[in-house]
Order: structure tokens, then C-alpha cells, then sequence
């Protein structure tokens, strides 16, 4: 029992190490928005003070919640089909040089491409429902997925496939035990990447059409110049970005708990 109870005071400790940064320089940021509120160095209509963004959201808390799980679906959902779509994609460029010089081009052009321009094409496809905004948080997470998945596939020692190889593993089988897990930590890092990028991609198909969302509310806030709503459907928008980076980083500690990114007592920064 003594153990166990210093092990969870070693994680507090951990936890309250690691976030105090953090909450200082958050309360560092919401104390200069206070200043320049009270002090109003800028008009009210462009930065309303936190006490007005609080009122609006206990007042329309039903409200925002509702198009906050829109906005929360579209991105989970556009997130898990981009995951799927890209480690499919990596598997076949790393495993063909053929698929590689093929794919990757057309790849790279999908995501040069401005996904604010073909927003309105979608909403034309596909209509004011869901699918467009799935769609493009799909499409934006897509490219971190593929190259964090092709630059770990190839990271594996050639010479541990070989060994792999001389012992009678398949390629299913070193795909499995070797290459897939040797993979996961620069995955991870696309993966994190690509969910904060699915939130964007979700609000950017609510601005093209609909009448759910996030974005949705942006746009009547803006529109209406509420600067209260504004800042409060900014900051909901955040929080579910910050939610899921939490998330994949907890599926992270749980996948790769060897990987030296993830041991306790390691420096991995100078200061």
C-alpha cells in the first residue's frame, strides 16, 4: 500500500511539474485581456471584457453546447476516416516504390491545394449536411497521417528486417512485430498534428454552409458583431482541439510506454 501511494504521489508531482508553466502563462494571457478590457485600450465591440464572454456562455450554454458536439462529431469522425485512409496510404508508399512515386505527388497536391477554396465545391457535392464537413476535416488531417506513417515505416533497421527475415517471419508478420511498432512514435507525432487540424478542417466546412457548428455560430457572431459570443465560440473551439491533442497523447502513453519520450527520469531538454 505504501507503494502505491508513493507511486500516485510521484505522478501528482509529475502532473503539477509539468502544468504549472502552462497555467502561469495562461493566467499571464488572461490577465492582460482583463487589462486591456477594464482599462479599454480597445473598444468594447472588438474586445469585450471576460466577465461579458462568461455571461454569454452560462446564458447560451444550450446553445453552444449543441454546436459544439456538431462541431465535436464532424472532427471525430473526419479524424478516425483520415487515420484510416492515411496509415492505408503509408503502407502502400512505403511497402511500393511504384505507389511511391505515384501516390506521393498527388498527395502533396491534394494539400498545397487551399481547403477554404474547395469548401463551396463540397457543400455543391455533397449538400449542407454533415458529409462536407467531415470531408474536409478528413482531407486536412489526411496529410500529416501519410508522411508521419511513410517516415516511420521506413525508419525500421533494414538489418533487423533481415534478421526478422533469416527467422522465418512473413512480411505480415514483420509488418506486425517490427515494423508497425517501430513506427508508432513518429505516428503519434502526425496523429497530434492531424487532430488539431481536423477541428480546423470541421469550422472551415461550417463557414461554407449549414446551419450547425461552431463555425456556424462564428459567422452570426461576426456578422452581428457580438464580440462576447465571438470569444466564447473561439474559446469552445479550442478546448476541443486541446481535448483530442489530450487524448492521442494518452493513446500515445498507452502504445508506446517504452519509447524514451514516455520514461520518467530522462532529460529530453536542456533548461
Amino acid at each position: 500500500m505504501r507503494g502505491s501511494g508513493r507511486t500516485l504521489d510521484a505522478r501528482l508531482f509529475r502532473a503539477l511539474e509539468a502544468s504549472w508553466r502552462p497555467v502561469l502563462l495562461l493566467a499571464a494571457v488572461f490577465g492582460a485581456w482583463w487589462l486591456v478590457a477594464w482599462r479599454e485600450y480597445v473598444p468594447r465591440y472588438l474586445v469585450p471584457s471576460p466577465t461579458d464572454v462568461y455571461d454569454t456562455m452560462t446564458t447560451q450554454w444550450p446553445m453552444l453546447y449543441r454546436h459544439t458536439l456538431v462541431t465535436l462529431y464532424e472532427t471525430v469522425v473526419g479524424f478516425v476516416v483520415a487515420v484510416l485512409l492515411g496509415l492505408l496510404t503509408a503502407v502502400a508508399i512505403a511497402y511500393s516504390r511504384t505507389l511511391d512515386k505515384a501516390l506521393y505527388p498527388i498527395v502533396l497536391f491534394a494539400q498545397v491545394i487551399p481547403k477554404i477554396a474547395i469548401a463551396p465545391l463540397l457543400v455543391v457535392w455533397f449538400g449542407l449536411g454533415i458529409a462536407p464537413k467531415i470531408t474536409l476535416a478528413t482531407l486536412i488531417a489526411f496529410f500529416p497521417v501519410v508522411v508521419s506513417g511513410v517516415a516511420g515505416l521506413r525508419s525500421t533497421d533494414p538489418e533487423l528486417l533481415d534478421l526478422s527475415a533469416t527467422m522465418g517471419a512473413g512480411p505480415w508478420r514483420a509488418f506486425r512485430k517490427i515494423r508497425f511498432p517501430n513506427s508508432l512514435p513518429h505516428l503519434m507525432a502526425g496523429l497530434k498534428v492531424a487532430v488539431t487540424l481536423a477541428v480546423v478542417g470541421a469550422v472551415v466546412g461550417e463557414f461554407a454552409g449549414g446551419s450547425d457548428g461552431l463555425g456556424h455560430v462564428l459567422q452570426l457572431a461576426n456578422g452581428n458583431l457580438d464580440a462576447p459570443l465571438l470569444f466564447a465560440d473561439l474559446i469552445l473551439m479550442s478546448l476541443i482541439g486541446i481535448a483530442l491533442f489530450i487524448a492521442v497523447e494518452a493513446l500515445e502513453a498507452l502504445l508506446i510506454p517504452w519509447h524514451a519520450s514516455r520514461r520518467t527520469g530522462i532529460r529530453l531538454t536542456t533548461s
